[in-house]
């Protein structure tokens, strides 16, 4: 395990009239599902734009020890060839490190594998919940052995073949079990499959995704109230282009918001398969001003309102939020995001312990976070190891000296450069005042 290095965070010196350019990589959640839709594909598929982030590496790296796949990382992203015929189960384990969508994706892809996989990765992972996804398999008729605690990692699953085309999962602990069924279904050779939800779906614009990328490799998805019939189908998405991440232009949309200055994101918009792109409508009901194309956002910052919001459709950004709330002039309330507390950390905890941290005064319950905005102090912010804790509470460094954070490697899970990026973006500003 590579040692915590804290990061001391620069107050930004100046403000330039010039739009600032933000340069993020590619989506995680939309690289994720292309590795999976080129890896069930036979023959070579190019994957433009696919982020290289420890996340998206080793499910890559998990991908590539199947035998009759490769996968390579390219300068252009992702080069994934797979030989005609059934895939073979690695011959070692696979560690995902901190990968819960990789983990998950990997558990319901390896189900058609000829032999056993065996799946497992770091501390939280294996806290994280399986037992979704580990339940409908073994409800079709894969065999799932559990090799530690009931419903998490480790877990060895057996390929088979499925005994039912009307399949049963929850939905309200994470859409990721419902998305890597999908991907499954699409592989079962024969008549149609059934997907019913239970509970109340959460993240429902990452099944959206799921499906929307499905349709667009060929496979045809319908979707109805928690009911989704796949017709399996070979994918036929010899390239897929990946958009920016959204996640990660939140942090330099909350930057311009809370220094009130320009930012400028160039291909995505308003067509985004991405749920987090519309945090943009979040800042713009706190008063901020954007104009958003189909290829192009532009957000403008100004002084903030407090606001209430449900981030159940675009729970990566409630940290983002939560880092700026205190410059808010009145309360931010965020709500609907329990399922938070099952992340890479207890997401609504840690926001609660940074900003109690920084000498502001907020409250959570088991699905909400309250902010009282007001002045802040000098504090080193504890991140958990949590990548999105460390990236956003960074945005609060702009404004307020003295913060930092005490894992700056912490982000490399989704975003290895993001300091470089935030140092472009603090130099751009501080050429106004030269």
């Amino acid at each position: 395990m590579t040692p915590a290095v804290p990061m001391s965070i620069e107050p930004l010196r100046g403000r330039n009239a010039v739009p600032f350019v933000a340069s993020v990589p590619g989506s995680k959640s939309m690289t994720n599902r292309a590795l999976v839709l080129a890896a069930m594909r036979p023959g070579i598929t190019h994957i433009d734009g696919g982020l290289h982030a420890d996340d998206t590496l080793r499910l890559a790296a998990a991908l590539g020890a199947f035998g009759g796949l490769r996968v390579e990382a390219t300068t252009e992203g992702f080069v994934v060839e797979r030989d005609p015929g059934r895939l073979r189960a690695p011959s070692v384990p696979l560690d995902l490190g901190g990968s819960g969508t990789g983990a998950r994706f990997l558990l319901a892809f390896a189900a058609l594998a000829e032999g056993a996989t065996t799946l497992h990765g770091d501390a939280r992972l294996c806290e994280r919940p399986m037992g979704d996804v580990l339940a409908t398999l073994a409800a079709i008729g894969i065999r799932v052995d559990e090799l530690g605690a009931p419903g998490r990692l480790p877990v060895r699953v057996h390929g088979g073949v499925p005994r039912s085309r009307r399949w049963v999962t929850a939905a309200d602990t994470s859409s990721q079990f419902a998305s890597a069924l999908l991907l499954l279904a699409s592989q079962c050779e024969g008549e149609s499959i059934e997907l019913i939800l239970t509970g109340r779906p959460v993240s429902q614009p990452y099944l959206a995704m799921t499906c929307a990328m499905l349709r667009e490799s060929g496979v045809a998805v319908a979707a109805d109230a928690g009911r989704f019939v796949v017709t399996p189908a070979v994918p036929q998405c010899y390239r897929i282009a990946v958009e920016p991440d959204a996640s990660s232009l939140s942090y330099f949309f909350a930057a311009a918001a809370v220094t009130k200055t320009t930012v400028e994101a160039h291909g995505i918009g308003a067509a985004s398969l991405q749920a987090d792109a519309g945090f943009v409508r979040v800042l713009q009901a706190m008063g901020c001003a954007a104009t958003v194309t189909s290829d192009r956002i532009v957000l403008r910052g100004s002084l903030l309102d407090g606001i209430e919001v449900d981030l159940a459709a675009m729970p990566d950004v409630m940290l983002t939020l939560a880092a700026i709330a205190p410059f808010a002039n009145s309360p931010v309330h965020i709500h609907n995001i329990a399922h938070l507390r099952g992340k890479e950390s207890d997401r609504i905890d840690a926001a609660a312990h940074a900003l109690r941290a920084l000498g502001i005064s907020c409250r959570q319950s088991p699905d909400a976070l309250h902010v009282e905005p007001g002045p802040l102090r000098s504090a080193q912010i504890v991140t958990r190891g949590d990548h999105r804790v460390a990236m956003a509470f960074s945005v609060t460094g702009l404004v307020q000296p003295g913060l930092a954070v005490d894992d700056a490697g912490c982000v490399s899970k989704s975003f290895p450069h993001y300091w470089r990026e935030l140092a472009r973006f603090a130099a751009h500003h501080a050429m106004a005042s030269t």
